[in-house]
């Protein structure tokens, strides 16, 4: 039988884990930075959010976060950079690294890093927090109980590199190996539906102006 100081203690120990939820977001897409801190604030976490790694590393020594999830690639530099950083300042902090820019080279380096996890965007916020809190007792986190479809997924990506592009149809036509005019109509349309969107063209449209 556990006895009581012991019971206690761990108990304690469990709050206090429970209560920290401090996290860093860090992503220089202010739509994407935006959806997620909102959805992961949400969930009860304490979140800041800035779009560079040298405010990033400012916010890593002084808030010492539990948590954080990184664009892997950044206006002013490398995600990676920021994980010594975070380990320097809080040894359990655990990070999800991010990237419109997906392949296995760079997932293995953002896992060697000392990434807890490596994700695909547009992010999901059920993935993310699944990626945070997975306790290393299995392999896989669990999926989310409401992922994006596919055509909300497609639709995300074509306006990320629009807008990186400077909302230059051809010159994201060719980046994106489509037609120009295929481009055009899908421009042209709303967001495809789902039963957790958000308003992102207007999102956008705030972000432009």
């Amino acid at each position: 039988m556990l006895n009581e100081p012991s019971r206690l203690s761990d108990l304690s120990s469990s709050i206090d884990d429970e209560a920290d939820r401090t996290l860093l977001l860090i992503d220089d897409d202010v739509v994407s930075r935006t959806r997620l801190a909102r959805a992961l604030e949400r969930k009860g976490y304490d979140v800041q959010a800035t779009d560079s790694v040298r405010e990033g590393m400012e916010i890593a020594r002084r808030a010492q976060p539990s948590f954080a999830v990184i664009e892997l690639r950044l206006g002013d530099g490398n995600g990676l950079e920021i994980i010594s950083e975070l380990q320097k300042a809080r040894t359990d902090i655990k990070v999800v690294m991010l990237t419109a820019y997906g392949n296995i080279a760079t997932a293995v380096a953002a896992i060697k890093a000392g990434a807890v996890d490596y994700l695909p965007k547009p992010a999901d916020p059920e993935a993310v927090e699944n990626a945070l809190t997975a306790n290393g007792s299995s392999m896989l986190p669990q999926p989310p109980e409401d992922p994006m479809s596919a055509d909300r997924v497609r639709w995300e990506h074509i306006q990320r590199v629009y807008h990186q592009y400077g909302c230059n149809v051809s010159e994201t036509a060719r980046r994106l190996h489509m037609h120009r005019r295929t481009l055009q109509r899908i421009l042209s349309k709303h967001a495809p539906r789902d039963a957790r969107s958000e308003n992102i063209v207007d999102m956008r449209q705030r972000a432009v102006a």
